[in-house]
């Protein structure tokens, strides 16, 4: 007979096992998600973090640093960098914005905007290589918002 004493330290040792931590399992989803996306942007010429850019700027352009990073939810000190590096990829443009010479403006080229046109074809052959529907892309995108809002809110309240 199993005791509850016994049937606790079960539980924690179950509760500890690597294949149970959340933390894990997105980790490796997300690298190898991330992966998966490789060879189908390399196509374009871009890493997985400049497409998330280009995706951005497709939805809105021309925006300020300050709102591209808040898109992709990014420190600025992390976007620079990919930022200069689509620019000298002829992609975009930064300048100071007209109405506020203490921020940036980001803009599309033309050869950005075109882009576009080619990257239409990226959601698809994902669908495909991930073995996905859109529903099933709906879903996994709506828990992982409400997984994001919650671990948000929890750092929050850790700060205050």
């Amino acid at each position: 007979m199993i005791s509850r004493r016994d049937e606790d330290m079960s539980r924690v040792d179950e509760d500890l096992l690597l294949e149970h931590q959340l933390c894990f399992a997105l980790s490796v989803a997300s690298r190898s998600v991330v992966g998966a996306y490789k060879p189908v942007l390399e196509k374009l010429g871009l890493t997985h973090p400049q497409y998330l850019v280009m995706l951005a700027l497709w939805e809105q352009s021309p925006r300020s640093v300050r709102s591209l990073g808040a898109a992709l939810a990014m420190e600025p000190a992390t976007l620079s960098p990919m930022l200069k590096r689509l620019e000298a990829a002829g992609l975009l443009t930064r300048n100071r914005a007209p109405e506020d010479d203490r921020s940036l403006a980001v803009e599309l080229t033309e050869a950005g905007r075109s882009l576009r046109g080619k990257a239409a074809e990226v959601p698809g052959t994902m669908l495909e290589r991930l073995n996905l529907t859109r529903d099933q892309v709906q879903e996994l995108n709506e828990a992982m918002r409400r997984l994001i809002e919650s671990a948000q809110l929890a750092v929050a309240a850790d700060q205050n």
